[in-house]
């Protein structure tokens, strides 16, 4: 099994995870791994998928929170895509 492969998920850093992620498409895009080993890779790969979505919405959450006022100094809370 490739590097990191077996470490469990939620001791990956997110770029552990999304590292992990990359190859495990690989793999199962190279059509070369049999049918119950590709069953695997999948479930592994939509676990590492969905940590890698929750890191990403935690630091989403995190920018959120951050509003700079006219003098560069946090002031309050925008979502991260609002206009304006």
């Amino acid at each position: 099994m490739a590097e990191g492969q077996d470490k469990p998920i939620g001791e990956m850093s997110f770029e552990e995870a999304l590292r992990a992620l990359e190859i495990t498409v690989r793999r199962l895009e190279s059509g070369d791994v049999p049918l119950d080993e590709s069953i695997a890779l999948y479930e592994r790969g939509e676990e590492l998928r969905k940590a890698c979505q929750a890191r990403l919405d935690a630091a989403q959450a995190r920018i959120d929170k951050i509003v700079i006022d006219g003098e560069g100094k946090p002031s309050g809370t925008v979502p991260f895509d609002a206009e304006g």
